[in-house]
């Protein structure tokens, strides 16, 4: 019998999202110490899968370096648990006895997670543990071309949890891959709260969905490199984070503004440290193997070598290259160098001083309108406190890597694989999101002062007097005629 993958697809996510409901209010009751238990199970459970999940994403997928996904795997599994285990975030989570205010974290309830096919292992537990952490069931809807590295660190979570003592269906995936499912688990009553990283064209679906949206999307992240900057380490972070995974990860740098001042240090540099420098035909190449003639992204550039995008181009790059330079003048809407591009090359440009480089990164943040976050390696106190105050970015990054620090790696912001932007409508959080960016806080608060004395309640109280006065009249007249 012949069946309908469409009509299966919605039935299942149906059906999945009320068995997370259902799971999910057994899971509100749980004390923060058991969640605490469970995920730290989970952990426990990948580490030993790690690498093997890692080599068969990588041959799935066929985007970006082993050994860097290996990198983000442990990262998820190991950092993230680390991170979160100490915070408090369901039940009491802060008690001020002083002010007589309580603040209690409530569960946000059944969350519908879509993972991105640049990053399916490392996102698909980091979202899982702050999940559980927060006490919430979470959907995952796999993505198509990930599918089978999805299932396999889902089946290992889902075991892990369940032996842990998490109720059954508060961990759950599509196995029948579907937009119509995919839509359908966004629309469902259970769901409240959607999760998506990395996949912009459901991102639209999500927000007619009338839910919670978190979204982390494309990014469109810079970096300036000012002349009091210790250039070796300014290009070393940008190559190193560049290069990382073959540039997927979203945080990555994309355009590179440098002081004319320190230009001619700064190329030097670069070169030494293995970067190559496009002439205007090789960038004319490149810009034809990225993107299809009406502008849309060519998937199969994605996640690649310096070496194999130069082989497909025609031009020969040393051996050691690892990172494409395009020199430009101008920030164009129509040139791909102004859009994300998730591989190991960058724009560059050259600006007279900070302040005409502080124009040039709003243009470049506002070209695509994804201010995702900008980095500054510079040692002057001042012009960073400048970026800082006037810079339309959700995070802005100093004297790091922007694929490191971004994700807390290298700083210490929270480390997280969504990092929420500041795309408008793009979601309910600019932050790198935690499992306080997963529940509700409920706010108790004791009276601790008396009531005002409104007209109202004024003539309450001379009502009450008179009132008071008659009966005490009334009784002593009637002891007197006794």
């Amino acid at each position: 019998m012949l069946e309908d993958k469409d009509l299966v697809s919605i039935q299942q996510a149906r059906i999945l999202a009320e068995n997370a409901a259902h799971a999910q209010a057994k899971l509100a009751l749980f004390e923060q110490k058991k969640l605490n238990q469970i995920i730290t199970a989970i952990a426990s459970a990948l580490l030993p899968h790690l690498d093997y999940l890692a080599k068969l994403s990588h041959e799935e997928t066929d985007f970006g370096a082993i050994e860097d996904k290996k990198i983000k795997n442990k990262f998820a599994a190991k950092n993230v648990l680390d991170a979160i285990l100490p915070i408090h975030c369901v039940g009491v989570i802060d008690e001020n006895e002083k002010n007589k205010i309580a603040k209690i974290g409530v569960p946000i309830g059944v969350i519908a997670a879509f993972c991105p096919v640049t990053s399916p292992v490392s996102t698909t537990i980091y979202k899982t543990l702050i999940a559980i952490k927060a006490g919430n069931a979470i959907v995952f809807s796999l993505h198509p071309r990930a599918k089978k590295s999805m299932q396999a660190v889902l089946d290992i979570i889902i075991k892990a949890a369940v032996d842990a003592g998490l109720p059954e269906g508060a961990i759950s995936y599509l196995t029948v891959i579907d937009k119509k499912g995919a839509f359908e688990l966004m629309n469902c009553p259970a769901v409240k709260l959607i999760m998506i990283t990395g996949i912009p064209n459901l991102r639209e679906a999500a927000k007619q969905s009338g839910k919670l949206l978190i979204y982390g999307g494309a990014a469109n992240s810079l970096v300036f490199i000012e002349r009091s900057a210790n250039i070796k380490k300014a290009v070393q972070d940008i190559i190193q984070s560049k290069n990382f995974d073959f540039g997927i990860v979203t945080s990555a740098e994309q355009s590179v503004v440098v002081d004319t001042q320190i230009a001619s240090e700064v190329e030097a540099e670069f070169k030494r440290n293995g970067a190559y420098f496009l002439s205007q035909e090789e960038c004319e190449v490149l810009e034809k193997i990225f993107f299809h003639v009406d502008g849309r992204p060519k998937k199969d550039a994605i996640g690649k070598s310096p070496q194999y995008l130069a082989k497909r181009g025609g031009f020969t790059i040393p051996e050691n290259t690892k990172l494409l330079i395009a020199k430009l003048a101008h920030v164009s809407r129509s040139s791909m160098f102004s859009k994300e591009l998730l591989a190991p090359v960058v724009a560059y440009y050259l600006e007279d001083d900070w302040q005409h480089a502080c124009e040039k990164c709003l243009e470049l943040l506002i070209v695509e309108r994804n201010a995702h976050a900008l980095v500054i390696h510079s040692n002057d106190v001042n012009i960073i406190k400048e970026f800082a105050l006037k810079k339309p970015v959700g995070r802005l990054l100093v004297n790091t890597s922007s694929t490191f620090g971004c994700i807390g790696m290298t700083t210490n912001l929270f480390p997280a694989l969504t990092l929420g932007s500041m795309t408008v409508g793009a979601g309910i959080a600019t932050d790198n999101i935690s499992p306080l960016n997963l529940v509700y806080t409920r706010m108790v608060g004791y009276e601790t002062k008396a009531m005002p004395q409104t007209a109202q309640t004024q003539n309450v109280s001379n009502e009450s007097n008179a009132q008071q006065i008659q009966h005490i009249v009334h009784d002593i007249l009637e002891q007197f005629f006794r």
